[in-house]
């Protein structure tokens, strides 16, 4: 083999190895972006969930979702599927519970009047025991 030929060889290699290494980083975006879009499905109908038990606006739901996850140390996606198998009929961990129960009332809509501020509201899910 010539040095030429050989040349085209080794560079012909090269570009190959650097089209696999660009396919894999791409495969590897393609699967967090497809999880992605799954969980933000999830979130969603976690924040559809705490509209309808507390009685508030969707972005105090998602406000919930992100202070029970930052106040519990649980990923903000797994805090969304226990909300909905909760919805579901299951329990909450207990720290998610008192979580809640402590959170929902925080954003209900009368809890923000000038004269209800102080009172905490009686929603909530209910307790489990």
């Amino acid at each position: 083999m010539t040095s030429t030929a050989y040349s085209k060889v080794q560079s012909a290699l090269a570009s190959a190895l650097e089209l696999a290494a660009e396919l894999e980083r791409v495969q590897a975006q393609n699967r967090q972006m497809q999880q992605a879009v799954v969980s933000h499905a999830v979130v969603d109908q976690a924040i559809g969930v705490l509209v309808a038990l507390g009685q508030i606006s969707p972005h105090d739901g998602f406000t919930v979702l992100r202070e029970d996850s930052q106040h519990t140390n649980i990923k903000l996606s797994a805090v969304a599927e226990h909300v909905l198998k909760y919805a579901q009929g299951a329990s909450l961990p207990d720290v998610l519970l008192d979580e809640l129960q402590t959170a929902l009332p925080r954003h209900a809509p009368d809890s923000r009047s000038v004269e209800g501020a102080d009172q905490p509201s009686s929603q909530g899910p209910p307790s489990d025991a």
